[in-house]
């Protein structure tokens, strides 16, 4: 958001994978063969199926295999194949039944990093294309080297001498919010993002605020999720995680055209995962504080699969100050007294609090807000922490956490402040 920016209630849309197009394709005469001889192979069901990150999708892949006179065809062989990352088929082949019917089961992968699935028979193909719910699994795999702020343990760094006023102005008695779950609605909630391979296309991107953006082209497939829908009227973030470059490409107020072959955004920032590299004083991104979003959300591979967050989470106050703390790059507020929250404010969840009490999954998050704390990176609601949607969140169980308030956290000194003259 920027200086006008007002509490989210946005509904955010799932993480999605890529979506290929659908169509028969037909074979050409072998060499030397008659036109008896010539086979069609088309897909008949299963195509842009939509499942959870490595499980089974609810239908099976069916193609159908005719002659060049358009009859079913029995006891074709049909190779089914799947690249690394793409997940698992029931067989790698299967025959055409009376029907010019083959059919094969397909799991999704885990890793978020394919989708497509391709059956085949001499000279001709088709491929299938599934859309993922979740985050998917990163492997456990860092943002940042290992002495960057993000992944700064602050557990035992000192207190600011203005804390108590600054969580005053940051709501002491708000629950802790996640900003993030399953569905609310009836659309996905959270901050979704989109992982795709190096040789993913580049698409250019025009920006309202070019002057504090780096340019275009970005790696945005065409069926990269918005933030809250395509008919989203909010933040519209779309993020996109380069998994083999380790780049993450961000984008605000981002609006597709002509099918996503281009984009306009209000603003756009790129992030080299692997250095500590900030962007430049006084900068914006795709975020109000001038700060990456993806490095700072809830992730449901990190809670529930790895058990660890190992970063500081990306939390949200009503009222912040025209001033900013390294990492934040960037303010979004007029007001100017000492004892609003600055952006890239790190509070912690006091040592002293007890979470015994909470579920094993929100212990995780609960003990990185210790270890690692809160970034301030947003005008948002009192104490919202961002996370990415996933189907398999407890949404009850997140919910537990508004127990936790803004008079559990103190903040950990500030220094390097910008003020704004």
């Amino acid at each position: 958001m920027r200086v006008s920016s007002v509490v989210k209630t946005t509904i955010l849309l799932a993480i999605a994978a890529a979506c290929a197009a659908a169509g028969p394709t037909t074979t050409t005469p072998p060499p030397g063969g008659g036109g008896s001889d010539t086979l069609t192979l088309s897909k008949v069901s299963g195509d842009a199926q939509q499942a959870t990150m490595g499980a089974a999708l609810a239908a099976p892949l069916v193609v159908l295999v005719v002659d060049a006179k358009g009859a079913p065809t029995s006891g074709v062989t049909v190779a089914w194949s799947a690249a690394p990352g793409n997940g698992a088929l029931s067989a790698g082949t299967s025959v055409s039944d009376a029907s010019g019917h083959a059919s094969a089961r397909w799991t999704l992968d885990a890793t978020y990093l394919g989708t497509s699935v391709t059956a085949a028979i001499p000279n001709a193909s088709v491929t299938f294309s599934a859309l993922g719910n979740g985050s998917g699994d990163l492997g456990g795999r860092p943002f940042f080297p290992a002495d960057n702020p993000w992944r700064a343990d602050v557990s035992s760094a000192p207190l600011d001498g203005n804390s108590a006023n600054l969580i005053a102005s940051c709501g002491p008695s708000a629950g802790l919010h996640p900003d993030f779950g399953t569905v609310y609605a009836g659309a996905p909630n959270g901050i979704p993002y989109v992982v795709v391979h190096g040789n993913q296309s580049r698409v250019p991107v025009s920006f309202t605020y070019a002057d504090e953006s780096d340019p275009g082209p970005y790696p945005i497939p065409p069926y990269a999720p918005i933030e809250g829908g395509p008919s989203s009227t909010g933040d519209r973030h779309v993020i996109v995680l380069d998994a083999d470059n380790w780049k993450l490409y961000e984008l605000y107020a981002a609006y597709p055209a002509s099918g996503g072959a281009r984009w306009a955004s209000g603003s756009g920032a790129i992030f080299d995962l692997t250095s500590n590299a900030l962007r430049p004083a006084g900068w914006t991104s795709a975020d109000a504080a001038g700060l990456p979003i993806l490095p700072g959300l809830v992730r449901y591979d990190e809670v529930a699969i790895h058990h660890a967050i190992e970063h500081a989470i990306r939390f949200t106050c009503v009222h912040t100050r025209k001033a900013y703390i390294p990492p934040a790059r960037h303010w979004a507020s007029t007001l100017t007294g000492a004892n609003y929250a600055p952006m890239g404010m790190r509070v912690r969840l006091k040592a002293g609090v007890d979470i015994s009490a909470y579920s094993a999954s929100n212990q995780v998050i609960l003990r990185a807000l210790k270890k690692y704390g809160m970034i301030l990176a947003d005008n948002g609601a009192d104490m919202m922490i961002g996370g990415a949607p996933d189907p398999r969140w407890s949404d009850d169980d997140l919910h537990n956490l508004t127990h936790i308030h803004g008079s559990d956290f103190e903040v950990v000194q500030m220094n390097g402040m910008v003020v704004s003259p």
